[in-house]
């Protein structure tokens, strides 16, 4: 379980394990928006929340209740990041690279609301159980995603 919780173990690299496992994210999004489009990275990313959540039962169990090395919370809210992304491309039909500020923001603002916890982030991240561990990552999650969508729509706003 301790190499699926830090995703084989990325989450030992330092300084920053959780800027590490959301890194690791990315390239493993692009991956599976290219094997299956957005419908694989979500189905994926459902995977990978169960695994997440079983993983870091495991590891918490001993008494620890969020070790920073656990980053495959990170790569489950880094893939909800990039759901827009994958989307749009997809709907679109074009090259999910030519979207590549959306992977900036939406890692960018991932990262932001994951270290910052406004509201639900830090209420979930306070649950102090392994399902608050993934949680907050989660909402980081959709926060980055919804940011993201702002700034796109705010972006092409303009160039109109």
């Amino acid at each position: 379980m301790r190499a699926l919780a830090s995703l084989l173990y990325v989450g030992f690299l330092r300084p920053a394990p959780g800027t590490w496992g959301s890194l690791v994210a990315i390239p493993l999004a692009w991956a599976l928006h290219l094997l299956g489009g957005f419908w694989l990275l979500a189905l994926a990313t459902l995977g990978a929340f169960a695994l997440g959540l079983a993983a870091t039962r495991a590891v918490t169990a001993g008494g620890e209740s969020d070790p920073s090395w656990v980053v495959i919370d990170e790569l489950v809210g880094m893939w909800i990041a990039l759901f827009p992304v994958s989307y749009g491309a997809q709907m679109m039909g074009v090259d999910v690279l030519r979207l590549w500020p959306g992977w900036v923001a939406g890692f960018v603002l991932f990262r932001l609301f994951d270290i910052w916890k406004p509201w639900l982030v830090g209420r979930a991240d306070r649950m102090g159980t392994a399902l608050g561990v993934m949680l907050d990552d989660v909402v980081a999650g959709v926060f980055a995603a919804l940011g993201a969508i702002a700034l796109a729509g705010l972006f092409h706003l303009v160039l109109l």
